[in-house]
């Protein structure tokens, strides 16, 4: 077990490049359409089975976004936020947490100014070399394509809960 990671009790994640693959689409109508995968809305499940809290901040404004987080019950959603810090500060008020006990994953630079401040900055693997510069952790697999569950079963895997979330969740399908 890293001792480090076991101080971690938030996980905050940039939308655009770490839930996506940074594509949107956009029709003659103002519809914006964005593909999120269900290996990350799995992630989130793990993230609550292992008590960890989560919040999107989001560069870019965007209803799918805030449907996408609704769906997830995902109740902290900074959306179209370009300075993060602000967003960032709040959480930390709002849950009295310190920088250490939370980690970001990020894709690109307005991500750099958060990734800095946290105790543990991951990238995925598609982001840009600034970023990955600044990350303790970089995932194996692209934004858009199972990034996030990724950084959420390294975060438990490194807290040594494996075994516990997954005992949990196979509990919780077989209920219900």
């Amino acid at each position: 077990m890293n001792v480090e990671m076991k101080k971690i009790k938030l996980l905050i994640s940039d939308v655009d490049g770490v839930l996506t693959d940074g594509t949107f689409y956009k029709g003659t109508d103002n519809m914006e359409f964005k593909r999120f995968t269900v290996l990350d809305g799995v992630g989130t499940a793990m993230a609550r089975a292992a008590d960890l809290k989560i919040a999107l901040i989001s560069g870019r404004y965007s209803p799918a976004t805030e449907y996408r987080a609704k769906e997830l019950k995902i109740e902290d959603v900074y959306n179209g936020r370009l300075n993060k810090l602000h967003a960032y500060k709040a959480l930390k008020a709002k849950y009295d947490l310190d920088d250490s006990e939370i980690a970001y994953v990020g894709d690109d630079i307005i991500d750099i100014p958060v990734m800095e401040q946290v105790g543990v900055p991951i990238a995925v693997a598609n982001a840009t070399p600034a970023v990955k510069a600044v990350a303790t952790y970089i995932t194996k697999v692209s934004g858009g394509y199972g990034a996030f569950r990724e950084a959420v079963e390294w975060i438990i895997e490194e807290k040594g809960e494996t075994k516990a979330v997954m005992n949990l969740l196979k509990e919780q399908i077989k209920n219900s």
